[in-house]
C-alpha cells in the first residue's frame, strides 16, 4: 500500500518514477495481485492516470483492464472503475483531455488516431462487445452508466464493425433498448445517444429498434420533457426518430400505421405570444418539423407519401403547421421551415392542396395565404431562403393540381380581374416585369408551374392582355415577355445579368411545349425567330452560353411543334434557316450547354430548390424534365426530311385521333365510375338504414316478447288470485254448479213451467166440463164425475213424477253440492204430488219456480260484478308492476354512476401512489448520490428519533417543573 500512496502523491524517498514505469507497476498489481481491494486500488490509479497518460495506458493496461471485467464481475465498484479506465482510453472528448499549448496543433490528428486504433484493438476480440452487452444489462448504477458511455464511445470510433457485431449476438440490440426504461434520467438520456450511433445508416438495426417500441418509448419521453419546450434530451430523442425514419420505408409505414403520427400534432401547438423563443426551442422545432418533411418527402415512395399526408390532414397537423405560418413573431429560420414542411405536406394531395387554397391570413380584409406569400416572394428585401421557400411552397401547391392551376390564370383573365383586391396573377405579373431579377426568375418559373401539363390553361393564357403605358393600346403577356426578351442588358436591373433572360426563356419553353397555338402566337411576332438566330449564332462569352442554350431550345420547340399554319415560318423554312445562319451542329451544340451546365445537375438531384446565393438560380427542377424529354427529339427533327416531316404529321394526327377515342372513353370511363360511386354510397346508405331497421324490429320484438311474458306472469297471478277468492267465497261455482250448469237449469225450469201451464190448462178444461155437466146430472152422476176428475189428475201427476225423475238421474252427475238444488225440486214435487190439483196448488208451484229463477239471476249478476272488480285490480297490478320497472331502472342508473365515480377515485388513488412510489425513488437516489459525494444526509427515520428525542426531553422538564 507505500507504493500505491507514492502513486497518488504521497511522500516517498527517492527519485519519483516516471508515468510509463508507473503505470506498468499498476498493471502488475492488477495481474498478479490476489486481494480484490488490492486489485481494485490498482485500477482506481491506472483511472486516474489514463486521462494524462492516455496512450501508455491503452498500450499496458487494455488486456488487463477485459481481464478484471471477465473475472471481478462480482464486485461493481472494480467494473466501474475498469470501464471508466476504458473509456478514457478510447474515447476522443478533447474537453477531459489536458494537453500543453505545444501539442494543441496536431492533438485533434493525434487523437482521432489513437482512439480509433484502440477502439480496433478492443473490438478485435468480438467476445469483449459481447462481454460490455451483458455489463450493460447490470441495474448497478456504477456498471451500466460506464458501459452505456463505453460502448457509445465505440461506436463512434467504429461503427459499422460495432453494429454488424452487435447485430449478430443475441438479443443484442434488445438489451440496449431497456435502457430507455430506466428510471434514472442519466443512464436514460445516454442510452439515447448511444441509439443514435447505433441505428446510424444500418436499416437492419432500423428496423429492429423500431419494432422493439422505439416509437412509443422515445414520444412518451418528448411529451414528457414538455415537447417542443423541452431541453436537450428532447433533441437527442428527435435526431434518433430520423435516424429511424430516414430512407427507412418498412419503419415509415410502421410509423403511420400505429397511429404515431397523431402524436406529433401537440408539437406544434404554439401559443399566441411567440415573443422570446429559446435557442433550444427553436433547434427542437427545427428538428420536429425535419422529420414530418421525413414522413411526406418527395424521394419516398408515392403511395407512402400520400398516405402519410392523409393522416397528417385527418388528425389536424396540416391545420397547425398552416397556424404557425400564419403566426406573428415566428423566428424566421423556423417559418422558413415551416413553409418548406407545409410544401412537401400538399404536394400532389388533392385534399390537402384543396385545404391550404382555403387557407386566409389573419389580416383585415382577410387575404389568402398563397397571395400573402407571393407578396413576400416578389419582395426583395424579404431573406433569400424565405423568397426560395414561398416559390417552393407555390410549386408545390401547382403541382398535379390543375384546379389550382386554373384558379391561378383565372385571376390574369380579363373577365375575373378584381380591382379592388390584390389577386395572385396580378403579383406574378409584378414580379415578372419588376427590375430585381430575382423576382423576375421566381415569377417566371412560378408562371410556369401554373402552366405545366395543361394545355388548355396555356391557350388561356394567351388571352392575357397587359397595359403598359397610357395612351399606348395593351399587348399579350407572351407579346410583353418576347419584348423584354429582346432588350436583354438594356433595362437597368438588380441581380444577375443572366437571370432575368433564364426565367423568361424557361417560362417560354413551358409555355410553347405541346401547344401549336401558343408557338403559331409566338412564330405570328416577326422579331422573334430573327432574335433567337442571331442571339445562337453569336460567339458569346460562358455566362451567355446558358442564354443560347435555352434560345436554341424554344427555337427547336417552335419547330417541333410547328402545325405549319404560317406560310412564312414552316417547319422546312425554319430548319432551312437553322442549316443557313447557324448550321445544324452548331445548332445541336448550343442545344447542349444546357444539360451540361452545372447548375443544371444541382436543380436535377431533387424538387426543392436550394441555391447557396441568388446568382446560382438558374434553373427549375421541373424545367430539367422538360430539357431531357425534347432534348433529343429536337435533335431529330433538326435532321429530319420534309417526307420524315409529313409522315410524322399523319402520324401524329392518327395517333390525336386516337388519344381523342382514348379521352373520350376516359371520360366516358371516369363518369361511370362517379355513378359507380353514387350507386355505392346509396347502396351504403341504404344498407346502414336497413342494419337500423332491423336493429329497431329486433328491439320491438325483444320488447313485444318481454311484454308477453309480463302479462302471462300477470295472468298466471291473476289466475291463482281468483282460484283462491273462488274457493273462500263461490264466485265463479255457484253450490258447487258451474255456469254453464246454471244455464241449464234455467232451460229445465222454463220446460217445467210450460208443462205446468199446460196441466194448469187441462185442468181448466176438466173443470169447465164439470160445471157443464152438473145441471144434467146433478143426482145421478155426482159419484161418477167426482172419481173421474180424481183418476185423471192421478194420471197427470204420474206423467210429472216421471219428468220430475229423469231430472234427478242429470244432476246426480254433478257435484254434492247441488244437494240445495235437488232437495228444493223435491220438495217442489212432493207438493205437487200430495195436494189437489186445484188452481191454488199450481200458483204455489210456480211462484217457487219463479223464486228459483230470481235467485239465479242475482247470483249471475253477482258474478259479472265480481269479473269486473277483478279485471280493474288487473290493471291496478299491471300499473303498479310498470312503477316499479321504472323506479328499478333509476335505481340501476344511479347504481352504474355510484360504481363508475368509485372505480374513477380508485384510479386516481393508484396514480397517487406510483407517483409516491417514483417520488420516494427519487428521492432515495438522490441521498445515495449525496451520500456517494460525502455530504452528510439524514434519514427520515434519524430526523424521527431526535424528534421523538427531543419530545422525550420536553416532556422530562415539563415534569420536573
Amino acid at each position: 500500500m507505500n507504493f500505491l500512496r507514492g502513486v497518488m502523491g504521497g511522500p516517498s524517498a527517492g527519485p519519483q518514477p516516471s508515468g510509463a514505469e508507473t503505470i506498468q507497476k499498476l498493471c502488475d498489481r492488477v495481474a498478479s495481485s490476489t486481494l480484490l481491494d488490492d486489485r481494485r486500488d490498482a485500477v482506481r490509479a491506472l483511472k486516474s492516470l489514463s486521462k494524462k497518460y492516455r496512450l501508455e495506458v491503452g498500450i499496458q493496461a487494455m488486456e488487463h483492464l477485459v481481464r478484471v471485467l471477465q473475472t471481478d464481475r462480482s464486485d461493481s465498484e472494480i467494473i466501474g472503475y475498469a470501464l471508466d479506465t476504458l473509456y478514457n482510453v478510447i474515447s476522443n472528448d478533447l474537453e477531459e483531455e489536458e494537453q500543453d499549448d505545444s501539442e494543441e496543433e496536431n492533438s485533434p490528428k493525434q487523437v482521432d488516431d489513437l482512439g480509433s486504433q484502440f477502439t480496433e484493438i478492443f473490438i478485435k476480440q468480438q467476445e469483449n462487445v459481447t462481454l460490455l452487452l451483458t455489463l450493460v444489462e447490470e441495474f448497478d448504477f456504477h456498471v451500466r452508466w460506464p458501459g452505456v458511455k463505453l460502448l457509445t464511445s465505440l461506436l463512434k470510433q467504429q461503427g459499422p464493425q460495432v453494429q454488424q457485431i452487435i447485430l449478430v449476438s443475441p438479443m443484442g440490440v434488445s438489451r440496449l433498448m431497456d435502457l430507455l426504461a430506466d428510471s434514472r434520467e442519466v443512464i436514460r438520456n445516454d442510452g439515447v445517444l448511444l441509439l443514435q450511433q447505433l441505428t446510424k445508416s444500418n436499416a437492419a438495426i432500423q428496423k429492429i429498434v423500431a419494432f422493439e417500441n422505439a416509437f412509443e418509448r422515445l414520444l412518451d419521453i418528448i411529451t414528457e420533457e414538455g415537447n417542443s419546450d423541452g431541453g436537450i434530451v428532447v433533441e437527442d430523442c428527435l435526431l434518433l426518430l430520423q435516424n429511424l425514419l430516414k430512407n427507412n420505408n418498412s419503419n415509415q409505414n410502421f410509423f403511420k400505421e400505429g397511429s404515431y403520427i397523431q402524436r406529433m400534432k401537440p408539437w406544434f401547438e404554439v401559443g399566441d405570444d411567440n415573443c422570446g423563443w429559446s435557442a433550444q426551442k427553436v433547434t427542437n422545432l427545427h428538428l420536429m418539423l425535419q422529420l414530418v418533411r421525413v414522413l411526406v418527402s418527395p424521394t419516398n415512395p408515392p403511395g407512402a407519401t400520400s398516405s402519410c399526408q392523409k393522416a397528417m390532414f385527418h388528425c389536424g397537423l396540416l391545420q397547425q403547421l398552416c397556424t404557425i405560418l400564419m403566426a406573428t413573431g415566428v423566428p424566421a429560420d423556423i417559418l422558413t421551415e415551416t413553409i418548406n414542411t407545409v410544401s412537401e405536406v400538399i404536394r400532389g394531395c388533392q385534399m390537402n392542396q384543396d385545404y391550404f387554397a382555403s387557407v386566409n391570413a389573419p389580416s383585415n380584409p382577410p387575404r389568402p395565404a398563397i397571395v400573402v406569400l407571393l407578396m413576400s416572394m416578389v419582395n426583395e428585401r424579404q431573406p433569400f431562403v424565405l423568397r426560395c421557400a414561398v416559390l417552393y411552397c407555390f410549386q408545390c401547391f401547382l403541382y398535379k393540381n390543375q384546379k389550382g392551376q386554373g384558379e391561378i390564370v383565372s385571376t390574369l383573365l380579363p373577365s375575373t380581374i378584381d380591382g379592388n383586391s390584390v389577386s395572385a396573377g396580378q403579383l406574378l405579373c409584378g414580379g415578372l416585369f419588376s427590375t430585381d431579377s430575382l423576382s423576375n426568375w421566381c415569377a417566371a418559373v412560378a408562371l410556369a408551374h401554373a402552366l405545366q401539363e395543361n394545355a388548355t390553361l396555356k391557350e388561356q393564357l394567351l388571352r392575357v392582355q397587359l397595359a403598359t403605358s397610357i395612351g399606348n393600346p395593351p399587348v399579350s403577356l407572351l407579346q410583353q415577355c418576347t419584348n423584354i426578351l429582346s432588350q436583354g442588358d438594356k433595362i437597368d436591373r438588380r441581380g444577375s445579368k443572366v437571370q432575368t433572360r433564364v426565367g423568361l426563356l424557361m417560362l417560354l419553353c413551358t409555355w410553347l411545349s405541346n401547344c401549336s397555338i401558343a408557338v403559331t402566337h409566338f412564330l405570328h411576332n416577326p422579331a422573334n425567330i430573327p432574335f433567337l438566330t442571331g442571339q445562337i449564332a453569336e460567339n458569346l462569352g460562358e455566362e451567355e452560353q446558358l442564354v443560347q442554350g435555352l434560345c436554341a431550345l424554344l427555337l427547336g420547340i417552335s419547330i417541333y411543334y410547328n402545325d405549319n399554319s404560317l406560310e412564312n415560318y414552316r417547319k422546312e423554312k425554319l430548319k432551312q434557316l437553322i442549316e443557313k445562319r447557324i448550321g445544324r451542329e452548331n445548332f445541336i451544340e448550343k442545344l447542349g450547354f444546357i444539360s451540361k451546365h452545372e447548375l443544371y445537375s444541382r436543380a436535377a438531384q431533387k424538387p426543392q430548390p436550394s441555391f447557396s446565393s441568388p446568382d446560382h438560380m438558374m434553373f427549375d427542377h421541373e424545367f430539367t424534365k422538360l430539357v431531357k424529354e425534347l432534348e433529343g427529339v429536337i435533335s431529330k427533327a433538326i435532321y429530319k426530311s420534309s417526307e420524315e416531316d409529313k409522315k410524322e404529321e399523319e402520324v401524329k394526327k392518327t395517333l390525336e385521333q386516337h388519344d381523342n377515342i382514348v379521352t373520350h372513353y376516359k371520360k366516358v370511363i371516369r363518369e361511370q365510375d362517379q355513378e359507380l360511386e353514387e350507386l355505392k354510397q346509396q347502396v351504403n346508405t341504404l344498407k346502414s338504414q336497413n342494419e337500423q331497421l332491423q336493429t329497431t324490429v329486433t328491439q320491438q320484438v325483444s320488447q313485444i316478447q318481454q311484454h308477453k311474458d309480463q302479462y302471462n306472469l300477470l295472468k298466471v297471478q291473476l289466475g291463482k288470485d281468483n282460484q283462491h277468492h273462488n274457493s273462500h267465497s263461490d264466485t265463479v261455482q255457484m253450490n258447487g254448479i258451474q255456469v254453464e250448469e246454471v244455464s241449464k237449469l234455467k232451460e229445465e225450469l222454463e220446460e217445467w213451467k210450460n208443462k205446468h201451464e199446460l196441466l194448469q190448462g187441462q185442468l181448466r178444461e176438466k173443470d169447465s166440463l164439470i160445471e157443464k155437466l152438473k145441471p144434467s146430472q146433478l143426482e145421478t152422476g155426482t159419484e161418477q164425475s167426482s172419481q173421474m176428475s180424481k183418476s185423471s189428475g192421478l194420471e197427470h201427476n204420474n206423467e210429472l213424477q216421471k219428468e220430475l225423475e229423469m231430472l234427478r238421474t242429470q244432476i246426480q252427475l254433478q257435484s254434492a253440492e247441488i244437494a240445495k238444488l235437488q232437495a228444493e225440486n223435491q220438495k217442489l214435487q212432493v207438493m205437487n204430488t200430495s195436494t189437489d190439483p186445484a188452481l191454488g196448488d199450481s200458483s204455489a208451484t210456480a211462484a217457487k219456480n219463479l223464486e228459483l229463477e230470481g235467485r239465479l239471476v242475482q247470483e249471475v249478476k253477482d258474478l259479472k260484478n265480481e269479473v269486473k272488480a277483478l279485471s280493474e285490480e288487473k290493471a291496478s297490478l299491471k300499473q303498479h308492476l310498470d312503477s316499479s320497472n321504472s323506479t328499478v331502472a333509476i335505481l340501476q342508473d344511479e347504481k352504474s354512476k355510484l360504481q363508475q365515480e368509485v372505480a374513477e377515485s380508485k384510479k386516481e388513488q393508484d396514480d397517487l401512489l406510483v407517483l409516491l412510489a417514483d417520488q420516494d425513488q427519487k428521492l432515495s437516489a438522490l441521498k445515495n448520490k449525496l451520500k456517494d459525494l460525502g455530504v452528510p444526509v439524514e434519514d427520515e427515520d434519524d430526523i424521527e428519533s431526535g424528534d421523538q428525542a427531543d419530545e422525550d426531553e420536553d416532556g422530562d422538564e415539563e415534569e420536573q417543573d
